[in-house]
């Protein structure tokens, strides 16, 4: 399930850029959900898992990739709570995807736009469950 937390927290991951550079792997570039999640948000297909090749940039590493993929795949691969204000609204959509199949915990310090009007969300700050943006942004105001 996909658990936010809406505010300053501890222990968050927020340089997504540097740990991604330093941490991932090449077996994470194998997956096909992040090579799904590079196509779709980053416009890239991924070749190798040294070489992704993009429309604009052409043939870039994975280091080059966009800020929210880093975000979304270190939520996939790593234990850390990372801070998906990194994230743009094309991430939403793999982020319930993740929380559909595994426990992911994010923070979150704006209103990201989930365009589906039937999920679940666990919010931490009231230990509430929304299914729907109303209800999101209903809770998310009292902690923004």
């Amino acid at each position: 399930m996909l658990k936010i937390y809406f505010g300053e927290m501890d222990n968050v991951l927020h340089n997504v850029e540097s740990f991604f550079d330093n941490q991932y792997q090449y077996a994470w570039l194998e997956d096909p959900f992040v090579r799904g999640l590079i196509e779709d948000v980053d416009k890239s297909v991924v070749e190798s898992p040294e070489c992704i090749k993009s429309p604009v940039l052409r043939q870039i590493p994975p280091t080059r990739l966009s800020g929210g993929a880093k975000a979304v795949i270190l939520m996939k691969y790593t234990d850390r709570i990372v801070n998906a204000s990194n994230c743009g609204d094309n991430c939403a959509k793999w982020i319930l995807k993740l929380g559909e199949n595994q426990d992911i915990t994010i923070n979150l310090n704006h209103i990201m736009e989930f365009d589906r009007d039937n999920f679940e969300i666990a919010i931490i700050n009231n230990d509430k469950i929304v299914h729907n943006m109303a209800e999101l942004v209903d809770v998310a105001i009292d902690y923004l």
